[in-house]
This record gives C-alpha cells, structure tokens and sequence, in this order.
C-alpha cells in the first residue's frame, strides 16, 4: 500500500509532532532524578532503622511509594503520550510490553493520569494525617533547635483534604465524560 505525499504545510504541520522529543527525552532525564531520589531516601531509611521512630520510618517509607507513584507516572507519561502523540514504539510482541499500551489513546491517557494523581495525592494526604497528631505544636520555623514541632496546620490539613476531593471529582468526570463520548463507538465495537 502505497501513501501519497502530503503537500508542504500537512507535511510540515504533521511534522511539527517530533518537536515534543525533547519534552518526553527531558521527563527521562527527570525520572533519572527521582531514581538519585529514591536511592537517597532508602539510605536516610536503612542508615536510620535503629534509631528511627515508627512514624518516622512509616514517614520515610510513605515517601518512597510517593516517589515509585510519580515514576510509575513519568512513564505513562512519556510511553503513553509519545506512542500517542510522536510515533509507534513499534512493541508489537516484546515480552516487556505494557498490556495497557495496547489500546493507549488520548482519553484512555487522561484516565490513567486522573488515576495516577489521585494515587499520588492520596500517598501525600495520608503523610499529612499521620503528621497530624502533631497539629497543636509550634510551626518548625517559628522555634529553636530541639524543640519538636509541626510543618502543617489545620487550615492546610482541611485545604489538602479539599483538594484531594477536587481531584477525585475530576477523574470521575474525566471517566464519566469519556463514558459518554466513546461509549456508544465501543459497544458497537464489541457487539462486531
């Protein structure tokens, strides 16, 4: 099957895609920081279990599932959105395929980015409760060296609980509204 040229300005439109190499090759390079990120967090862990309280380990280790959350993120992100957006990958039959880049589009990538922040947000707003009990302390950078203390407040306890919320509200009128767009072209699919 032959294609037919495209005239010059499709041809440079539809070329003007490849300009968003560098924006995905600049996520690779952000997900190599979250790699030192991680490896950091895990030496503060394992260079402190003795001495370490329980909060402070569920803390840290609280922090390392946020961190493998965005990273999980980053590579939806720049999979999903290049194999979308730039070129196939062409990873028909690698055993290492993701099975959901099999049917990636823009709305099913919406979907699971809804998803992944949500995850985030949670891993985030359950740092805050467990950081909570604290609350009727001096803030951190109001009080001297040795003195325990707290860095969140009751106002921004209940503005990230808001938030939380916002974002769950979001996906599900992402999911909902892609419901309604392509849920008739997908059971017409699946009725064939």
């Amino acid at each position: 099957m032959s294609t037919k040229p495209l005239n010059p300005l499709p041809s440079l439109i539809f070329s003007s895609r490849w300009l968003q190499l560098p924006l995905y090759l600049g996520l690779i390079v952000a997900q190599g920081v979250y790699v030192i990120l991680f490896v950091k967090e895990l030496w503060h862990l394992i260079h402190g279990a003795f001495e370490l309280r329980e909060q402070e380990v569920m803390l840290i280790v609280l922090g390392l599932i946020d961190v493998v959350m965005i990273s999980n993120l980053l590579v939806m992100v720049i999979v999903g959105g290049y194999e979308t957006f730039v070129s196939r990958l062409r990873l028909e039959g690698h055993p290492d395929q993701p099975e959901w880049l099999n049917h990636v589009n823009a709305s099913v990538l919406k979907v699971k980015l809804a998803m992944a922040i949500i995850g985030i947000s949670s891993i985030h707003l359950l740092k805050t409760f467990i950081e909570a009990g604290a609350l009727g302390l001096p803030l951190c950078g109001s009080v001297e060296a040795g003195v325990s203390c707290t860095n969140s407040t009751t106002t921004g306890v209940m503005w990230q609980t808001i938030i939380h919320c916002v974002f769950i509200l979001s996906a599900i009128g992402i999911a909902w509204t892609d419901r309604l767009m392509y849920g008739g072209v997908r059971d017409e699919h699946e009725a064939h």
